[in-house]
């Protein structure tokens, strides 16, 4: 029997829930951002009852723990804690950078995926995964980056890997340059997030409840003018030296 697991992000502006039970796979997305806290545990239970399962026969819950929006992954981080308690469950701590990669492969990107996800503030929230043709491979972990910084990085690179996610979007002066393809609409989709939780289910990489934490790369959540400024001088200035003679 496929295991049967819940899973959930709520990380970025839309809330993504998925279940898989019995060869079926039930998925969600629904409004976020703000409204994420209220709405994530009506809608897991919500689907729950479509899928015809109690919480308890549950496998694991795989949860997105970031990095993404404070509140949407401290509420996807709180509401996992407490529902995997309760029911005496496992969790799966699911990358959202790299559920993103994930989701831009279901849509047909291939081999080295850099995702980059707005962050606010002029930033954006990196990673880079490649994908062998059985299981993602992390070859830089996700991080804080200024997106035009990242963007003259990418371009140079002679592998020329694709790009997705919001910062795409957001950022689009900042990408303007890279030809590289780009899967900008790439997001945490449930289906993303249910194969990763597949994959680490049967790696066994099942957590106690109390080790569903968050992700955060921003140590501050508020930066003065200055600061803000001088990250993306001290980031320029990398990209300077990264460019090709």
């Amino acid at each position: 029997m496929t295991a049967r697991l819940l899973v959930l992000d709520a990380a970025t502006e839309t809330l993504h829930l998925g279940l898989t039970v019995d060869g079926r796979q039930l998925l969600r997305a629904l409004p976020g951002g703000a409204r994420a806290s209220a709405a994530l545990l009506p809608g897991l239970l919500d689907l729950l009852r479509e899928g015809g399962i109690e919480l308890a026969q549950l496998d694991a819950i795989g949860f997105g723990r970031g990095p993404g929006a404070f509140t949407g992954v401290r509420a996807a981080c709180a509401v996992t804690q407490g529902l995997a308690f309760g029911a005496a469950l496992p969790v799966l701590a699911l990358d959202t950078l790299l559920a993103v990669a994930e989701d831009a492969r279901q849509q047909g990107a291939v081999g080295d995926v850099w995702v980059a996800v707005d962050a606010r503030m002029g930033e954006a929230y990196a990673a880079h995964f490649r994908h062998d043709g059985v299981r993602w491979l992390e070859l830089a972990a996700p991080a804080l980056h200024d997106p035009a910084a990242l963007a003259c990085h990418i371009a140079a690179d002679s592998e020329m890997p694709a790009v997705a996610g919001s910062s795409l979007l957001a950022h689009a002066h900042a990408w303007a340059d890279v030809r590289t393809p780009c899967w900008p609409h790439a997001t945490p989709r449930a289906a993303a997030l249910l194969a990763l939780a597949l994959a680490a289910w049967a790696r066994g990489e099942g957590l106690d409840a109390a080790q569903a934490l968050p992700l955060y790369v921003r140590d501050k959540v508020a930066q003065t003018t200055a600061e803000r400024g001088a990250a993306r001088a001290q980031a320029a200035a990398l990209a300077d030296t990264e460019r090709p003679a």
